[in-house]
Order: C-alpha cells, then sequence, then structure tokens
C-alpha cells in the first residue's frame, strides 16, 4: 500500500463510521426502571452501572427512569419499552416461577436467597427463565421485609388483629395474609403506601430497610412505633426483556452479569439495615417465633394450591431451605 492511498482509506473508514453510528443508536434498546427516586435512587444507580457492564458485551440499553412502577410496567407490555427494571412482586405477573421466589417465609435468610440467585441465573435455568414473550434477564435482592408498626406494642400476630394493614391492590397474596391474622387490609400501592403509614391511614405496613430513609418511614414510627425484627419475606428487584428484541444469548449473557453484582446489592442492603438508629428495632418473644414460621408456610401452601405461587418454584425453594436448616419441621413434610 502506498503512503498516497493511506489518507484516501482512512477518510472512507470515516465516512464508513459515520454511517454506522446512526444504526448502532437505533440498536439501543430502552429500559425502562422504576425507582421511587427516580434517576437519583439507588435501583436507578445499579442500573446505570449495570448498562456500562452490558455495553461492553456488546448490550446497549438507553433507560428511562419511572417513579411509578404501575406505568413502569404498563409501557413495558404495551411494547413502548424494551426491557424493564421492576419488584418481583409485580413481576410475578410476568413469569410466576421467578416471581414466586417473592412467596411469604419461602427465602428465610441472605444465605438462601444467595444460593436462589446463583442457581437461577446459571445457564442450567435458562429455559425457565422464558415465558411466551419475555425473559428474565437478572434478579438483584433488595433485602428482608419487615414489619413496621405505629405502636411498638404490636409484636405478635394476635395483637395485629383488628389493625389497618397496607396491601398492594393488585397483589392478591397480601390481602389474603392480613385477612388471615384478623388484620384490615388497606388499598395502597408502591408510590403511596409510606405515606398512608406517615400520615397514620395504616397502622401497619411491610418494607425493606431500603425503603427506611427515602420514604421517610420515621415519621410513621414516631416516638411509639417500631420495626419488628422478624422479616417474613426476602424481596427481589426482576430485570425482563422482550427477547426477540434482542440477540439470541443475550439474556444469559444480562444475567451472567447481573450474578456477579450479587455481592454489592447485599453490601447495599446491610448498610441501609446498619443506618436504621437502633431504637426503632423491636424484638419477637422466641415464643412466637414457631408461630410466625408454621403461619407462613400454611399460607404459602394454601396460596400454592389456589394457583398464586408456582409449585415447582416452592419445592425448588424448599429443598434450597432444607440444604441451610435440615433440621426444620417443614424439612419431613411433604406439603411443598
Amino acid at each position: 500500500m502506498t503512503m498516497r492511498k493511506l489518507p484516501f482509506l482512512c477518510r472512507a473508514l470515516g465516512l464508513a463510521l459515520l454511517a454506522l453510528a446512526p444504526f448502532e443508536a437505533a440498536r439501543a434498546q430502552s429500559a425502562c426502571v422504576f425507582d421511587l427516586m427516580g434517576s437519583q435512587g439507588e435501583n436507578y444507580a445499579l442500573a446505570r452501572d449495570f448498562a456500562l457492564e452490558a455495553k461492553r458485551e456488546g448490550i446497549s440499553l438507553r433507560l428511562v427512569p419511572y417513579t411509578n412502577e404501575a406505568t413502569a410496567y404498563d409501557d413495558f407490555k404495551a411494547g413502548h419499552c424494551d426491557a424493564v427494571m421492576m419488584t418481583n412482586l409485580r413481576g410475578r405477573k410476568l413469569n410466576k416461577f421467578v416471581g414466586s421466589i417473592d412467596a411469604i417465609g419461602a427465602v428465610p435468610t441472605e444465605k438462601t436467597l444467595r444460593a436462589v440467585i446463583e442457581l437461577l441465573m446459571s445457564p442450567k435455568s435458562a429455559e425457565r427463565m422464558v415465558s411466551g414473550p419475555y425473559e428474565v434477564a437478572g434478579l438483584v435482592p433488595l433485602g428482608a421485609v419487615y414489619p413496621f408498626v405505629d405502636d411498638r406494642k404490636i409484636n405478635t400476630l394476635a395483637k395485629a388483629a383488628g389493625k389497618k394493614v397496607a396491601v398492594f391492590d393488585w397483589d392478591t397474596t397480601q390481602r389474603q395474609l392480613v385477612e388471615r391474622i384478623g388484620a384490615q387490609p388497606v388499598s395502597a400501592d408502591i408510590i403511596n403506601f409510606g405515606s398512608k403509614f406517615n400520615n397514620g391511614q395504616v397502622d401497619i405496613i411491610a418494607a425493606p430497610a431500603i425503603a427506611f430513609r427515602p420514604l421517610e418511614l420515621h415519621r410513621g414510627l414516631g416516638n411509639r412505633g417500631a420495626i419488628v425484627n422478624m422479616p417474613f419475606m426476602q424481596i427481589t428487584a426482576v430485570i425482563v426483556i422482550r427477547h426477540e428484541r434482542f440477540e439470541p444469548g443475550d439474556g444469559q449473557k444480562l444475567r451472567n452479569l447481573i450474578a456477579k453484582r450479587v455481592d454489592h446489592s447485599f453490601q447495599l442492603i446491610r448498610k441501609s439495615e446498619a443506618d436504621i438508629p437502633a431504637y426503632y428495632w423491636s424484638k419477637v418473644p422466641q415464643v412466637e417465633i414457631d408461630d410466625y414460621f408454621r403461619m407462613m408456610r400454611e399460607a404459602r401452601v394454601k396460596l400454592t394450591e389456589q394457583g398464586e405461587y408456582d409449585a415447582d418454584m416452592m419445592r425448588f425453594l424448599k429443598r434450597v431451605r432444607c440444604r441451610y436448616s435440615p433440621e426444620n419441621a417443614e424439612c419431613i413434610l411433604d406439603e411443598e
């Protein structure tokens, strides 16, 4: 090649790259990201870091922040978004198998949840991640869910009877659980359940520690309230994609990336719990703990029979629980 031809080739290459630029931009997939704090929240920050890592794998994601989860879900369902990041409670509508992870008492500890995420993000579980046009491309731990009560004397199931409890009106399992303990369900959603507690419209809500500061839940707790240190589920966020709008194999690439970020998510959860002043925490009397676990197991079995939870996932989660706690009474029962 002569030196005279080099400038011409460089100009030709430059023009080719310019011609490709609009094409590359058009390939960016839109991702609706739910975060109560919008683009200023922790979940959105995680999504932003995740998008940067995905780009190195050749997957370009254009993030769109949503402060209303219902709107993010509806836009994704309508095809306005190619991907969505939201709570797995609502994600159950798109993939009941994966969405059933957040069943009451099904994943009691961080260790259990870590094992579940590791197994589900593995290529061995790839087929179960797909449900119709949707594919689960990631699971992000959000932490244990605790009862927040406006009176610290409400530290047993019996004392919750008759109290007003916020429930998400689109999740029928919550209403059934509240009615099961004799409490009064009050319709709410993620965007307003915190304010209902802070304004005294409900006596009890269920929330992870990461919601404490963004939702200013100290206002609802006041001087008399407490956070009952008896978590009844571990909740997660789920990333779902329309797999036909991505390249084959992109779903597994995204799951591999998410699996590498699990430690970081758990660090944020532990920090959120540690940042809550110690005087807000209230312990459940030891004599009540067995009743809690029995109630959760019975409710979980019944809800599975009713089709609210996926039976295969319930069996899978029981195997994981019994791997770490084989002494538990449920491990000799065949109800799940």
